[in-house]
């Protein structure tokens, strides 16, 4: 299917953390909420998988050596192109009338957020951090404003049958759907900064998994302590969605599902799973920025046995987008109960040992995903057509 791929320490550490990403999610759809897998998941798997996006968009376009001129412009018409073909399986994906799955599926948002990104193709480290330092802070903000004048999501889950509405679909993928893609451009530019340095750098390795520590701990402890204010809590524990009169723990605990309510500016304090806010950005961030550094810092051992045992990070639309089948009740129809916490482990067993598998026979045939490789030979397409054109032979 594709010529070999590279085992270099760069994209094998990449290729680790993504699998871990994927599995995170896979824990997220499949066990029940109150889990512990699914709780240590949730939030911190998909923000993972959208900062080692913007890792990838940084290293399509050059790495360190940031490509300029007509050869930038092709990357960006390649990533374009790649970008719809990837919202296009999503949205096939979340069509009731094929799987009717109920999964949050993330890949619409995925090909958003990679559009997203394209102006930004051109900075450097530092610009795109000064970036995303922004973004973090004041997105949610103003997310926050102009959500509080427009009515909720249209659907859970992003479908084909939703571009009847285009105004409605992209006012959910970017503001208040599960993914919103305008917050979640911080997640972005973040992994685009870490992709235009040498990471095979131990000292950038090793500071971004230190430095995310810090950044994850650092976030949750100033939330904590935020909502633990007197004005803070009376807010949000009498607000319409977060009590009245509930504990504060619990409203720092529960999912919500990709936006907060936008009755009172006390909910950009929280950090909890899929909140959005500038707290919950930096924590998800740096756990992300945690797991990446780790993950290129232990490949510098045995990189090869890495990529086979991890070689589902290389392929994850393939199997992410089989997860989402093998969760439809018409392809499996003895799906667990969200109560049944032993079969629903013993589930979602089965399908890390089926990605696995699957990942390490690729990896060792030295073969791409069949979903990877025809995106990216859609991409080509995009590539060659604003590429420069070769001379013409005399």
């Amino acid at each position: 299917m594709s010529p070999r791929r590279t085992t270099s320490l760069r994209v094998v550490g990449i290729d680790v953390a993504r699998c871990c990403a994927l599995l995170g999610m896979m824990a997220t759809h499949t066990l029940p909420g109150d889990h512990a897998l699914s709780e240590a998941a949730s939030g911190r798997a998909s923000a993972l998988f959208a900062v080692l996006a913007g890792v990838s968009l940084a290293l399509t376009t050059g790495g360190r050596e940031r490509h300029r001129g007509q050869r930038l412009l092709a990357d960006a018409a390649g990533l374009a192109v790649r970008a719809l073909a990837i919202a296009a399986i999503g949205l096939w994906l979340g069509d009731d009338a094929f799987f009717d799955t109920d999964v949050a599926v993330i890949l619409a948002y995925y090909g958003v957020l990679f559009l997203l990104g394209l102006p930004f193709l051109a900075a450097g480290p530092r610009t795109l951090m000064a970036l995303a330092a922004l973004w973090c802070l004041c997105a949610p903000a103003i997310s926050h404003l102009l959500r509080g004048t427009i009515s909720p999501a249209g659907r859970f889950v992003p479908a084909a049958a939703d571009l009847d509405d285009v105004p409605r679909l992209l006012t959910d993928l970017l503001l208040t759907g599960y993914y919103p893609a305008f917050t979640w451009l911080t997640y972005l530019l973040v992994g685009m900064a870490l992709g235009r340095l040498d990471l095979r750098s131990r000292r950038v390795t090793v500071g971004a998994a230190t430095g995310g520590l810090v950044l994850a701990v650092l976030a949750r402890t100033s939330s904590a302590a935020l909502t633990s204010t007197e004005a803070a809590t009376r807010a949000l524990t009498t607000s319409a969605f977060g009590g009245p009169g509930g504990p504060v723990e619990s409203v720092r605990e529960q999912s919500y599902y990709g936006t907060t309510p936008t009755d009172t500016w006390w909910w950009l304090t929280i950090s909890a799973p899929h909140s959005g806010t500038p707290l919950d950005l930096a924590h998800t961030t740096g756990t992300a920025l945690l797991v990446l550094g780790v993950a290129l810092v232990v490949t510098t051992t045995a990189p090869r046995v890495w990529a086979v045992a991890f070689g589902a990070g290389a392929m994850t639309l393939t199997l992410y987008s089989a997860h989402i089948l093998m969760l439809s009740p018409r392809a499996w129809p003895a799906e667990p109960g969200p109560t049944d916490d032993g079969t629903a482990l013993g589930y979602l067993g089965t399908q890390v040992v089926v990605v696995l598998a699957v990942g390490a026979g690729f990896a060792l045939a030295g073969l791409r995903g069949p979903l990877e490789w025809v995106v990216s030979q859609l991409s080509g397409l995009g590539v060659r057509a604003v590429g420069p054109r070769s001379p013409a032979r005399r």
